[in-house]
């Protein structure tokens, strides 16, 4: 089997037990297999397990291993992107990521920029982004250790069609009452600077080596494309659009670049030329190989998904 033979693929996700997490999270999950409260679900996570085509059974982190070029491009040894769908039930830690130099000043692969899509809000959700103006390292640092770090915070509203930037060195937070789909580069390092009293380990003189104090965080407008689709976000790392198709409509769209299609609402065949069709459903992803030149998406019913890809291969 070659990697020109195999076509898209769907993931199961892996699911993240986290305090701040919930016990169900239907509808979009029936069932997690966690005895925890689940708060986020990883939809190209490495440890995803393939679902369908030739290489069902294997995790996406080892077909990317085994199939690098024809999968992700001749630079790549892992999926670019690690897009999730997080379910907070309570406060997530203010936290910050770094940057692609200061990721690998301490031997990981790259940094950590990403962004968020609203899926769902209840009244008065917001999230954190930054911090006020006034605040330096040595305020952030008593701030940790009074407990206030919450109030140097910058705390915005947030509703349904959102879209939010967070680059590395954001110090950022996110509160219950949403549902996000996250897209960000492939990278789980994250310092906790404050975690409300939570018995969870703190990373205070790391995150405040790698926060900035200004950043270019904040909420991006969409753009309606001559295609039809909505562009929500193109930034380095990642390009994300939103595509809502009718019954009975179909949309190409082109391949050669990593990337994955994010089912939001109903479900849809993606077909390609060289063999079967995978069915796309909320709450899961489907990997388009580079290899593969185009896909065409059809709902009878019509669906919502989200093209996550990377600006490179």
């Amino acid at each position: 089997m070659t990697i020109e033979s195999v076509g898209p693929f769907r993931l199961a996700p892996w699911f993240s037990e986290r305090p701040w997490g919930r016990a169900s999270l239907k509808p979009w999950y029936a069932e997690t297999g966690k005895s925890g409260p689940v708060g986020e679900a990883w939809l190209t996570g490495p440890q995803s397990v393939i679902e369908t085509g030739p290489l069902a059974g294997q995790t996406l982190a080892a077909a990317v291993a085994a199939n690098g070029v024809g999968m992700v491009g001749a630079a790549g040894t892992e999926f670019p992107l690690l897009v999730k769908l997080l379910f907070p039930n309570d406060k997530l830690s203010v936290q910050v990521h770094p940057d692609d130099a200061h990721a690998q000043a301490i031997g990981q692969p790259r940094g950590k920029t990403e962004c968020w899509y609203v899926l769902e809000a209840e009244a008065g959700a917001t999230i954190a982004l930054g911090l006020k103006e006034g605040a330096s390292v040595d305020v952030v640092r008593e701030a940790i250790a009074a407990g206030t770090l919450e109030e140097w915070m910058q705390w915005v509203p947030v509703s349904v069609g959102d879209m939010i930037f967070v680059d590395a060195g954001t110090v950022h937070a996110i509160g219950p009452g949403v549902v996000l789909l996250e897209t960000q580069q492939t990278s789980d390092t994250t310092f906790r600077m404050y975690d409300y009293g939570r018995p969870r380990e703190l990373h205070v003189e790391d995150a405040l080596k790698v926060m900035r104090l200004t950043t270019d965080a904040g909420k991006v407008a969409a753009k309606q494309m001559q295609e039809g689709f909505l562009r929500l976000i193109e930034q380095k790392y990642f390009t994300v659009d939103r595509y809502d198709v009718g019954a009975g409509d179909e949309v190409s769209i082109d391949g050669g670049l990593p990337t994955c299609l994010a089912g939001l609402r109903g479900t849809a065949r993606v077909e390609w030329s060289g063999g079967d069709a995978v069915e796309l459903q909320p709450g899961r992803a489907v990997v388009v190989p580079v290899s593969v030149d185009q896909v065409n998406v059809r709902s009878d019913a019509g669906v919502s998904f989200v093209r996550c890809f990377a600006p490179t291969a």
